[in-house]
C-alpha cells in the first residue's frame, strides 16, 4: 500500500497521548488492505508474530482508530453492473441540496460522491446495468445539475 510506505515514521495523537506506528504495524495494515480476513495465525506468520500478538496488535490499532473497519471487494459485473463511469459534476450557486436528496435516492447506482475541489463540484463514481440504465440516470441527473460523462473502458 502506498500511503504507509511513504512514511518512515508516523506518529499520531490521539486522545492527548501519543501512538507511534511501527514497521511491524505498518505491515499488517498492508497485510489487512490485501485480504481483510486473514487468520490471525498467518498474519502473525506474515509479520514475525505470533497469532496472538498479531490479533493484539490489530485490537490496538482499531482501538486507536488506524483502522476504522473492514469491507468487500465486489466483481459489479457479475452482479450484472456492466457500465463503469465516472462523472464530473458542476453545480451553479452554493444550493446543492437537491442534487444530494437525488444521489441518495439513486444509491444502487451510486459508489462514491466525492465532494472535490478545482474542475467541478463533484466527482462521482458509478456502476449501471448498461448504457440505457446510464442513460435514464443521466436525464434525471441533468435536471440537478451539468455533468461531464468518462466511461471506463
Amino acid at each position: 500500500m502506498v500511503l504507509i510506505k511513504c512514511f518512515d515514521r508516523l506518529t499520531l495523537f490521539l486522545k492527548g497521548a501519543s501512538f507511534e506506528l511501527d514497521q511491524t504495524d505498518k505491515r499488517i495494515i498492508e497485510e489487512l488492505s490485501q485480504n481483510s480476513r486473514i487468520k490471525m495465525k498467518e498474519l502473525g506468520e506474515r509479520v514475525h508474530l505470533t497469532g496472538p500478538a498479531a490479533a493484539a496488535r490489530v485490537d490496538k490499532l482499531e482501538e486507536n482508530g488506524v483502522i476504522e473497519g473492514y469491507s468487500i471487494k465486489v466483481n459489479h459485473a457479475k452482479l450484472g453492473c456492466y457500465t463503469y463511469a465516472f462523472l464530473n459534476i458542476y453545480i451553479e450557486g452554493t444550493h446543492h441540496q437537491a442534487y444530494l436528496s437525488f444521489i441518495q435516492a439513486k444509491e444502487e447506482h451510486i459508489l462514491n460522491n466525492y465532494k472535490i475541489s478545482g474542475e467541478g463540484c463533484y466527482l462521482l463514481e458509478c456502476r449501471f446495468q448498461n448504457n440505457e440504465v446510464l442513460n435514464q440516470f443521466l436525464i434525471e441527473l441533468n435536471k440537478y445539475a451539468n455533468y461531464k460523462l468518462s466511461i471506463v473502458i
